[in-house]
């Protein structure tokens, strides 16, 4: 064990605040499964608190192999895995399943161990690897829309356009991502404005087509029109599990009920995955929301840290293009229980149920961990001398 711990590389705030988001998941995830196993009858909350230790423990070993591959290798197997996830996609589109209730298909089955993989959270983090990549090959170039368009956006969309139907959050937080990539790097902000109209002229087709050809895209289309209708002017029976989160955060008080003691547990259809945090502000109170905030908080300041010191352009691209995201859910995911945000279905990393995206999650941070566990050397074609990757890039804004 002792030679185990010696081997841990990488920075230390990141390794902290991990060890400490996934110990803290296991009293709110116990909590939070009654529901699944009382209320819908879905097994017991010993055998999801067991299942959650497992897929903790496995998204460590990944973690961990993870975080001892050289970064640089990243950038090579990020053209690789690009195609490869398309074609996942693509699959998962015309041959997934459904799970929990879910309006469309989001999973595939893996047969020889009987586990169900979300792609489109792998997706994710091989994409914002490969536009670290594109980005970085093209730190001491100007900027061409059209080169840019097909080598950077045609791949981004190809990508995008098959999580799009089964989830369009999940689809806005990767475009998310790459926009704000692009804007720390420099990239021409007319040349962002004409992207962000072809996505939406793109969206706008997808949504009328897509209606009038297929009943699933116009069923969730539907699902899309009502959260923001109910947003804007609440319904209280379309609004019912905003309303069920909203009473469990007032009623947390300072200190919360105790854990254990939610209440609304019992009648928040995902207690467990989509308001976790409200179960956890009913439980622990004020303190224990903060606290949760000020970990993710301290998880994206030691991200930025590894990005500043790291040695090339790529590695510090790399470290912020699969870092954001997990800190862009999060505050999706607690917006949504504080009703600052429609309902969108993200889960909250690391202390939402789930098996694909706690391993992603997992898998990011051991990119950021071999990122900032590098030793001093440089790649021969990214050689900075002297200089900060962070302050080549903010000249490149100004």
């Amino acid at each position: 064990m002792r030679e185990l711990l010696n081997d841990i590389r990488g920075d230390r705030g990141i390794w902290g605040a991990f060890l400490l988001l996934a110990a803290f998941s296991f009293l709110p995830m116990y909590s939070a499964s009654s529901n699944l196993a009382n209320v819908i009858g879905t097994g017991s909350t010993t055998g999801f608190l067991i299942k959650h230790v497992l897929i903790l423990l496995l998204g460590f070993i990944l973690l961990y192999y993870v975080h001892k591959i050289p970064y640089r290798y990243f950038s090579g197997s990020s053209v690789f895995l690009l195609p490869v996830v398309f074609l996942l996609l693509v699959y998962t589109l015309s041959k997934g399943t459904t799970i929990a209730g879910a309006t469309a298909a989001r999973w595939i089955e893996i047969p020889i161990i009987g586990v169900s993989f979300q792609t489109s959270t792998f997706a994710g983090v091989v994409l914002m690897m490969y536009v670290a990549r594109y980005f970085s090959r093209r730190k001491d170039k100007e900027f061409d829309f059209k080169e840019s368009f097909w080598f950077l956006w045609v791949p981004v969309a190809l990508i995008l356009m098959p999580i799009l139907p089964s989830n369009f959050s999940t689809t806005a937080l990767l475009f998310l991502s790459v926009v704000l990539l692009s804007i720390l790097v420099g990239y021409p902000f007319k040349f962002i404005l004409r992207i962000i109209g072809m996505a939406l002229i793109a969206l706008t087709l997808f949504v009328f087509v897509g209606r009038s050809l297929n009943a699933g895209v116009r069923a969730k289309t539907e699902t899309w029109k009502n959260r923001i209708v109910n947003f804007n002017k609440p319904d209280p029976d379309a609004s019912y599990q905003i309303e069920k989160a909203q009473m469990a955060i007032a009623t947390g008080g300072i200190l919360g009920r105790g854990g254990g003691k939610s209440v609304q547990k019992n009648f928040l259809p995902q207690s467990s995955s989509d308001f976790i945090f409200a179960i956890i502000v009913e439980e622990y109170g004020l303190m224990g929301g903060l606290a949760v905030i000020l970990l993710y908080m301290w998880l994206l300041f030691r991200i930025w840290v590894v990005a500043k010191r790291a040695q090339t352009v790529f590695a510090t691209l790399l470290a912020l293009g699969v870092g954001f995201p997990i800190i862009i859910q999060a505050i999706i995911n607690m917006a949504v229980a504080t009703n600052l945000l429609p309902v969108t279905g993200q889960t909250l990393p690391l202390l939402s149920s789930g098996g694909t995206s706690i391993w992603m999650t997992f898998l990011a941070i051991g990119i950021v961990l071999s990122v900032s566990s590098a030793k001093a050397e440089t790649d021969k074609n990214e050689t900075l001398n002297d200089e900060n990757p962070l302050d080549v890039l903010y000249e490149a804004v100004d």
